[in-house]
């Protein structure tokens, strides 16, 4: 995924109105839900996310592999 890709993947995520949660799934095989348009900062072409239990995940264009609306997961 290109730096300019994530970018606006990720702000149409987070803008969404209503907010809906989306998941994120890293190129490790590791994935999280981002559950509140807050609970995420973007700048520069890097993402931290803070969890509801304060663990930070720091990534980046490269260590994404897909952003995918967290309904679709849990209907799976």
């Amino acid at each position: 995924m290109t730096a300019e890709h994530f970018e606006r993947v990720v702000r149409a995520f987070q803008k969404r109105a209503p907010f809906r949660s989306f998941q994120v799934e890293l190129v490790s095989g590791s994935r999280f839900v981002v559950d509140h348009p807050e609970a995420m900062v973007l700048r520069a072409g890097v993402a931290v996310f803070l969890s509801a239990a304060g663990v930070p995940t720091l990534f980046d264009n490269e260590s994404v592999a897909q952003i995918t609306d967290a309904a679709d997961q849990r209907a799976a």
